[in-house]
């Protein structure tokens, strides 16, 4: 399969913006086919959707699965801003994901080397080809646009006089 994985990446963090104008973090993802055409698109919804499930991949993954009328998605490219988490990996693999192409590593809960790495694990029965650091800086970027808006947003209500309430 041929495809331009900076493209690809590309597509992805158009994603990742969408994510981000909806007050998601930032995380897009696309599948390829095996001939290399973009064939489903997802961006994090989780807030949205009311879905702890409605990360980029998994929605990406849904909407392919859809299309194909089946749950496997053998030859198939995942391309995420992000590094999988565990729950990604885990559907990546039970797709039969044949590649993993991602942008920036999540030394906090990436699963496909950082932490965890799910893709080469041998007791699994089916292993994923792992391509980092494409567009890195770029995909990197937008979740430290989101984290510091989050961050000017806690400080603000603590500059002005409220206190954080347990619910």
């Amino acid at each position: 399969m041929k495809f331009d994985l900076y493209h690809s990446m590309r597509q992805a963090l158009k994603e990742a913006e969408k994510a981000l104008s909806e007050g998601e973090v930032p995380v897009g993802a696309v599948i390829i086919d095996p001939e290399g055409r973009i064939v489903s698109r997802g961006h994090n919804q989780p807030i949205a959707l009311n879905d702890p499930t409605a990360h980029a991949e998994i929605l990406a993954m849904r909407r392919a699965s859809l299309l194909y009328n089946n749950y496997r998605l053998t030859g198939s490219v995942l391309v995420v801003t992000i590094e999988p988490c565990l729950m990604c990996m885990g559907a990546a693999l039970n797709a039969r994901v044949s590649r993993l192409v991602f942008g920036a590593s999540d030394p906090k809960g990436g699963a496909a080397g950082s932490i965890f790495n799910l893709a080469a694990d041998a007791r699994l029965n089916h292993r994923i080809e792992v391509t980092g650091g494409i567009l890195e800086e770029q995909c990197r970027a937008l979740m430290k646009i989101f984290f510091k808006g989050r961050r000017e947003v806690q400080n603000r209500e603590i500059t002005h006089g409220e206190v954080p309430k347990w619910s």
